[in-house]
């Protein structure tokens, strides 16, 4: 048995794994983000409650490990930014710890779990406040020791003209310190920002997507415009990684006809052409980070195993 976490800026949530298909979730808990010692103080009362002596810990969170260094990257927790955090939590709690990236603990559980099923190669895509992806192939996490593998969210790509009649797209900076990335314009915020450009209006994304299913002509002009920018990186990365397979979560994944939309325009831009659905809303909707965390951590149990 393993104790899985998933591990966000404002809550902490907590399960106990006995098995891929056996996974208890607790209630969450509130993130001390700027405290170590509380932070790790919630981590011991939630293992306490496990049923048994867990094996390990399996961390999904919204950060980046360096492959080097071994230093996490996750500035909306300040209090674990930077850290070697494998090797203070396994110092601080008495176990071997595990950590990945959430999306690609994302992409893990839609493989094993969710719409992934079945499939060899899976591109775990994250529509959400911003953009993220993990790659999963023969059921394994590709590059699981550092969670940059699938990001593609963060690359100068997009367009500098995108919808009909063409509009000039900034090249706005992005977080991860470059400019012009698809995190920009591909996630809720990025929407809201083109919708801003375009009409001068500041509405939220639901509010804009509301308008769109409702047939407004300016709304409209901000989707074509998104899928514009949108497809072609999310196509050029399902022709590099050849997957079957795209499952989609975050807020966004939520509207079924932008889904679909996403679907038709990125299967006009790849090699391969598919009959079927490539781009598919994910079926994990219950803490997929947590689940995908669960599957890594048993599965590195496993491999400890056969090894010893």
């Amino acid at each position: 048995m393993i104790v899985s976490f998933d591990i966000g800026g404002s809550a902490i949530k907590g399960g106990f794994a006995h098995s891929e298909t056996e996974i208890t979730a607790l209630p969450r808990r509130a993130t001390p983000g700027n405290d170590f010692a509380a932070f790790v103080e919630v981590m011991r009362d939630i293992i306490s409650q496990a049923p048994e002596q867990p094996e390990s810990l399996a961390l999904s969170i919204a950060g980046v490990v360096d492959p080097d260094s071994q230093k996490l990257t996750c500035a909306n927790i300040p209090c674990i930014h930077g850290r070697r955090l494998a090797e203070d939590l396994q110092t601080a709690l008495g176990y071997p710890v595990l950590i990945a990236n959430d999306a690609d603990c994302f992409a893990m559980a839609e493989a094993i779990s969710g719409a992934g099923r079945g499939h060899r190669i899976v591109f775990g895509a994250i529509l959400g406040t911003g953009v993220g992806g993990g790659l999963v192939s023969d059921g394994r996490l590709v590059n699981a020791s550092g969670g940059f593998a699938g990001e593609w969210g963060h690359a100068p790509v997009i367009a500098a003209y995108a919808g009909n009649p063409p509009v000039a797209i900034p090249a706005y900076p992005c977080g991860c310190g470059q400019v012009g990335c698809v995190d920009t314009v591909g996630g809720a915020r990025g929407m809201e920002r083109l919708h801003l450009l375009l009409h001068g209006t500041n509405l939220s994304s639901e509010e804009i997507v509301g308008l769109w299913l409702a047939g407004d002509a300016g709304a409209a002009a901000t989707l074509d415009v998104y899928m514009d920018l949108v497809a072609p990186p999310l196509a050029l990365a399902v022709n590099i990684t050849g997957a079957t397979i795209v499952p989609v979560g975050g807020g966004l994944s939520n509207v079924e006809p932008l889904l679909t939309r996403l679907d038709e325009a990125v299967r006009k831009r790849i090699l391969r052409k598919f009959d079927r659905s490539l781009v598919v809303p994910s079926q994990c909707r219950i803490e997929p980070g947590l689940i995908g965390a669960a599957l890594l951590g048993l599965r590195d149990v496993e491999e400890r195993r056969r090894a010893a």
